[in-house]
């Protein structure tokens, strides 16, 4: 296992191939898996250096005391962080969900060091909406959902996402192929830390603004990818395809939120057929 330590926080990382490099984080109970065990970073690296690491609170990357670190802007430093222990001066960003919240965040100040930007199923508020539900109600939902998470055991954890997959995980439950997805994601929580994930769950989602303006200052070329039926992110997509001024935004018909594992091939082909773009334009065409 390939750690690197920086302050108070040991970031756990893999990397596979060669090419210009692609660093890769990821979402809510999930870890380098979401990549590697749906095959999209194998295929990737026929073409590229694909760095995938754990964020905080996730994996196998370890916070040894407080300060935790468990919001947005320390997690953006982060991705810094990891770039210049691996002597990194430019890269592509592939993020997922919670990590594209990151992402954008990073990209809001540094897009300047990046060679490209990949949104996937996420937004650039951290504090999501949910059809609905008020923002009352999902602080309340949202902080009763992360004690809960401090206490349940992993299997009871994964039995209950089973038997209620909610917003995110309701296409994937659907899928003729949900068995093997399943068992992807439920590996990934069983790598987690409850009482870590809990008190990120209660930390990190706590900011409702878009940043409209500083979406406008992200001047890297970016992707927004995501599933016709990931009906939380559907909104915020559009949002930052409009307002990040050399982005596109694709749309997976028939799949949800976990576009990695519902719909592998068409990923991964959307991700290089962005990179060839970019590789020898270093712009986007917005569709």
């Amino acid at each position: 296992m390939v750690y690197f330590k920086k302050g108070n926080v040991r970031t756990y990382y893999e990397h596979i191939g060669q090419g210009e490099p692609i660093i890769a984080n990821h979402g809510l109970m999930e870890d380098t898996g979401y990549w590697h065990e749906s095959g999209v970073a194998q295929k990737l690296a026929k073409k590229y250096r694909v760095i995938s690491y754990d964020m905080r609170a996730h994996g196998h990357t370890v916070v040894d005391d407080e300060p935790y670190g468990y919001d947005v802007d320390t997690m953006a430093r982060d991705i810094d962080d990891l770039a210049d222990h691996l002597k990194l001066d430019k890269f592509h960003l592939l993020t997922h969900a919670t990590g594209g919240m990151v992402g954008v965040r990073y990209a809001m100040s540094r897009s300047v060091r990046l060679l490209s930007l990949m949104l996937t199923d996420t937004g650039s508020a951290t504090q999501p909406e949910f059809p609905g539900v008020t923002r009352e109600q999902f602080r309340s939902l949202w902080t009763a959902a992360a004690e809960r998470r401090k206490t349940v055991s992993v299997e009871e954890w994964i039995a209950g996402t089973r038997a209620n997959p909610g917003s995110f995980l309701f296409k994937m439950a659907e899928h003729p192929d949900a068995e093997r997805m399943w068992r992807v994601y439920e590996g990934c929580v069983r790598h987690q830390d409850p009482k870590a994930a809990g008190e990120f769950m209660a930390s990190f989602y706590n900011d409702p603004d878009p940043h409209t303006d500083r979406l406008r200052q992200i001047k890297c070329p970016t992707l927004i990818l995501l599933g016709e039926f990931d009906v939380v992110f559907l909104g915020p997509s559009a949002l930052m395809a409009k307002e990040i001024p050399n982005a596109k935004q694709v749309i997976i018909p028939g799949v949800g939120h976990m576009t990695a594992l519902e719909a592998t091939e068409r990923t991964v082909q959307e991700l290089l057929d962005f990179l060839k773009s970019v590789s020898k334009t270093r712009k986007t065409t917005k569709r």
